[in-house]
């Protein structure tokens, strides 16, 4: 309920707060026995779960300490602006991203995009945001697997959920093994051990001492060890062979483009009407225009 409505709160400063404790109430109230997520909003009020958004969320923690540690947008690249670049994120970084939040006990993550998209008439989520909205995702915006990043991020997943039984048994004890490099080890009394050996600089390798075991460790990179012996991936080496897609022209006429101003209504225009609850933006604007202004009384 809400995303990131977090920054424009702390604006609007007694109101903005006053809105956020009246959208968590209303869903609660529901009563739909699920539960409720606000993103970005650290002062969502019990028993809502704020999240985290962005390209590290490894040092976040939610507002209340019983509440799991989620990270709703793990953002694979971003969008793209006509006239602008077309952005890239390297999967070593997402993936180092991903294994250092959950090595700091991140309990999920949802990837932000996992599959590209394409956005057609008033379908894009704000100024200037092209037609396509591929995201550098691990499935691009055709639905074609993207490599090395499809691949590279399955493997890692596969070595966390190697980890499983140590990580939901227990806390992390944290060791250093170097100016800039840590263990985080989860061992349980029944035998299950899985440790994450992080390399927290950007610019240099580093050879670290693990239980009486010697480990390099690529330049900000997090190797996983399922059973505190054998590194079984690092986030930073690529084991998957990586593609290039190629577009080839066609003989399909091109669309040609335009362009168009539209007039931006107010909240005293003669358009206004009341409502006892919320209203669904295309069937009250009849997709004629992107601005539907509202507020709550």
């Amino acid at each position: 309920i809400e995303n990131e409505f977090g920054p424009q709160s702390k604006i609007q400063g007694a109101s903005g707060q006053n809105y956020v404790n009246w959208a968590a109430k209303m869903a609660v109230e529901m009563g739909t026995g699920v539960p409720w997520i606000m993103c970005k909003e650290d002062d969502a009020p019990d028993p809502v779960i704020n999240t985290c958004n962005g390209f590290y969320c490894d040092k976040f923690t939610p507002n209340r300490p019983y509440k799991p540690t989620m990270w709703t947008e793990a953002w694979s690249g971003w969008f793209t602006e006509f006239g602008g670049p077309t952005h890239k994120r390297p999967v070593q970084d997402l993936a180092f991203a991903v294994a250092r939040f959950v090595t700091r006990g991140g309990s999920f993550v949802n990837y932000y995009m996992y599959h590209g998209g394409t956005n057609f008439g008033r379908t894009a989520g704000g100024p200037f945001v092209a037609t396509s909205y591929d995201y550098d995702a691990p499935l691009d915006e055709y639905g074609l697997i993207r490599q090395p990043k499809y691949g590279h991020l399955k493997e890692l997943h596969k070595a966390i959920k190697m980890c499983e039984r140590a990580l939901v048994s227990t806390d992390p004890i944290i060791t250093s093994l170097g100016s800039s490099q840590q263990a985080h080890v989860y061992s349980t009394e029944s035998g299950d051990c899985a440790a994450f050996l992080s390399n927290y600089d950007s610019k240099s390798p580093a050879k670290v001492l693990f239980n009486n075991m010697h480990y390099s460790l690529p330049p900000w990179s997090v190797s996983i060890l399922p059973d505190c012996r054998n590194a079984v991936f690092n986030t930073a080496k690529i084991g998957v062979q990586t593609s290039q897609m190629q577009m080839l022209p066609t003989n399909t006429h091109m669309f040609s483009w335009e362009s168009f101003d539209e007039d931006i209504s107010s909240l005293d225009d003669s358009y206004s009407l009341s409502a006892p609850g919320l209203l669904e933006q295309i069937n009250v604007t009849r997709d004629a225009s992107d601005y539907l202004w509202y507020i709550t009384r």
